[in-house]
């Protein structure tokens, strides 16, 4: 890279392929990083160019398993001994983050542990998308850049879809702050689903808090994991009357068997965003990247520029 160029951009073993799309919009080659494993599973981290003096944005989603994290936290340190200006951690996909308060006598918060540990290994900043809780925010003590998937599905919503009897629904309780602002935005009705559980992903009942009949329904989550609830919604959709039910959430953690059941459901289709690769094979699910979007808040940072700008809605 041009050694008139402020700032570089790196990128751990499971996040090279957005980090190559980021570097694209940005105009920037990423830079030279080795990442070496060991027989016993240790791995070490060591930067290929001089990045003194550089503001360094390490591009890495913090998804399972561990290794992701682990691979951010060396790179973190070494930048800081290799004399990095500054250490941005871009994380697509906060890992952890279902774990953000203590619902129950003796367990971890682990998004404070997360953050904890982020900021002791020495970021500078963060700039992350669509936390599973605002509130994750406060746990660093650094600033916090909280971008939102909206930004890309909404025109994916309003140029391809173009359906003219839309209802934003969401698979949970917990998603309505959500699922109301795709609401507002687009001025159409909102439906919910109310579910219950008896374990972590397994749901026991779900029932519709609103009217679907006749109308094409278009869920609204952040994270599908295993793929139960909103395949589960969507089934359910359809037994009340709804023409068509589609999805989109953030992040495809999409743990098996998840691709099975997508397949197999009332869905048309699920779009997610780039956030976590997706390499499973399902003919329902749409992947729609968010590279520009990140390319264009590293330029801000580094301009010192607004970045709340680029939201269209929260």
């Amino acid at each position: 890279m041009s050694a008139q160029t402020p700032f570089l951009v790196f990128s751990g073993t499971e996040s090279h392929y957005l980090a190559v799309k980021i570097c694209n919009s940005l105009g920037c080659p990423l830079g030279q990083m080795n990442i070496q494993h060991y027989a016993d599973g240790e791995f070490s981290v060591s930067y290929e160019e001089s990045i003194r003096g550089r503001d360094v944005f390490l591009v890495q989603s913090t998804f399972p398993n561990s290794d992701n994290l682990m691979e951010l936290l060396l790179m973190i340190d070494a930048a800081k001994r290799a004399s990095a200006h500054s250490i941005i951690a871009v994380v697509p996909y906060f890992g952890w983050a279902r774990q953000d308060r203590k619902d129950k006598p003796r367990v971890s918060i682990a998004a404070k542990l997360i953050a904890d540990m982020l900021g002791t290994a020495g970021i500078n900043r963060l700039i992350s998308m669509d936390l599973h809780a605002d509130q994750i925010q406060g746990f660093f003590n650094v600033p916090v850049d909280h971008l939102y998937a909206s930004t890309v599905f909404l025109d994916y919503i309003k140029r391809e879809l173009a359906i003219d009897n839309l209802v934003i629904a969401t698979p949970d309780v917990g998603g309505t702050k959500r699922a109301s602002s795709y609401s507002k935005y687009l001025g159409i009705p909102m439906v919910i689903c109310h579910k219950s559980r008896l374990r972590a992903n397994e749901v026991a009942e779900m029932r519709i808090i609103g009217d679907v009949e006749g109308l094409d329904v278009l869920l609204v989550d952040d994270i599908v994991d295993t793929a139960g609830t909103i395949t589960k919604a969507a089934d359910l959709m359809m037994e009340n009357g709804a023409r068509s039910v589609r999805a989109i959430a953030s992040h495809a953690v999409m743990s098996d068997p998840a691709s099975v059941r997508v397949g197999q459901s009332s869905l048309t289709e699920i779009i997610f965003t780039d956030s976590i690769p997706y390499s499973k094979k399902c003919d329902k699910v749409k992947i729609l990247s968010i590279a520009d979007m990140f390319a264009e808040a590293i330029r801000r940072v580094c301009n010192s520029e607004s970045i709340s700008s680029l939201y269209i809605i929260k």
